[in-house]
């Protein structure tokens, strides 16, 4: 029987060691150069967001299916798709725990650093999907407010759960995107917080981008940091990626290159989402139930004081901020080698039972093991 032909981004970790190695005929190209000759004879990419899925890239190729080890999917160009008769399948929520953490050890750090009492302070969460919903209950275990904003949800569901942007923009102290990028359609999110949207919010607002670049009007938000009209921000995604604007990178609080969804724990999603797409497509069942063995953190038993300590015992933002201010040019080379960082769950807190009830509680709701 003739081996399924596959072409995937090298970048994607854990892909080699997968079953479809040996199952299928693997080809591993760099995500941001494969082009249509590459795929002449695929029957299938496994992608990231750098390969532009559409027709200049899949015209007059045999691919049938596309999975990408991604939640977003702007990179594919679904009409096309829909129109010729590709599948397309993402990985959402692959990585919302990951993000949930960054998010975490920012709002750790931020508050550390401004001596900012978190406890009561009013979190805006635009877009409650897989990750805002995941951020929403971190930022509740913090002790702070939330309000949701997603209007697809409110109209689905009902309004009650949500506010609308009008009220987030009037009330939060911080504000954090997990929004699609969506050009067209009923709720179009590029340039969401365009400048009118950034005049509108607290002199003491905290802006967080964490869902794709184009969400937020980098000039904008560099217009309104410099005219010091919003306490401060953080980016970790960008427009232009990866020709970031670095006069921007340094009027922010926090700047990291994309890799806040980029736990070890969230690429193994990913993959094994990309895996199970591939295997039920194309009948290849042995490997529908394939996850990867994990490496165990550097230190996987922590002794700690408080959450802040063990938040950044399993991540440290600085680092990753400090290692883009260091190098802006070498944006794709931090993600492309991006160190290990496991999530929550896989530390264990050796004085656990010795901490306090409630900040017990807390580790514990987090994922943090006794």
């Amino acid at each position: 029987m003739k081996k399924i032909r596959i072409v995937a981004d090298d970048k994607i970790p854990f892909l080699r060691e997968s079953p479809l190695s040996e199952l299928c005929e693997m080809t591993f190209l760099p995500g941001g150069r494969i082009s249509r000759a590459d795929l002449q004879s695929a029957d299938a990419l496994i992608t990231r967001t750098r390969t532009r899925c559409n027709a200049d890239t899949l015209a007059g190729t045999p691919v049938k299916l596309i999975a990408t080890a991604t939640i977003g999917y702007d990179h594919i160009d679904t009409a096309y798709c829909a129109e010729h008769g590709i599948v397309w399948k993402n990985a959402p929520g692959c990585n919302a725990p990951s993000v949930a953490q960054y998010l975490t050890s920012l709002l750790l750090t931020l508050s550390r650093r401004h001596s900012l009492e978190l406890k009561g302070r009013v979190i805006g969460v635009i877009g409650a999907g897989n990750v805002g919903r995941r951020v929403a209950e971190a930022a509740a275990l913090l002790g702070m407010t939330v309000l949701l904003n997603d209007p697809p949800r409110a109209e689905a569901e009902g309004g009650s759960a949500f506010v609308s942007l009008d009220e987030i923009c009037k009330n939060a102290d911080v504000l954090s995107f997990h929004v699609p990028l969506e050009r067209g359609g009923r709720h179009p999110t590029f340039h969401l917080a365009d400048r009118t949207f950034l005049n509108r919010l607290k002199p003491d607002a905290f802006l967080i981008n964490t869902s794709r670049g184009e969400v937020v009007d980098n000039s904008g938000l560099k217009a309104v940091l410099a005219e010091g009209k919003i306490r401060g921000a953080a980016l970790d995604v960008w427009e232009n990626e990866p020709e970031i604007d670095r006069a921007l990178m340094e009027r922010l609080d926090f700047a990291t290159p994309h890799i806040a969804g980029y736990s070890t724990d969230g690429k193994a999603n990913g993959t094994a989402a990309s895996v199970r797409t591939v295997a039920r497509f194309f009948g290849l069942y042995e490997a529908e139930r394939w996850f990867p063995a994990l490496p165990l953190p550097e230190t996987p038993v922590l002794q700690i004081d408080s959450l802040a300590d063990a938040v950044r015992a399993s991540y440290d933002i600085l680092r990753d901020d400090s290692a883009l201010r260091s190098s802006p040019a070498s944006f794709e080379k931090l993600r492309g080698n991006y160190p290990l960082r496991r999530e929550f769950q896989a530390f264990r807190i050796r004085n656990m039972e010795s901490l306090l009830p409630e900040l017990r509680d807390t580790l514990k709701r987090f994922g943090f093991q006794g």
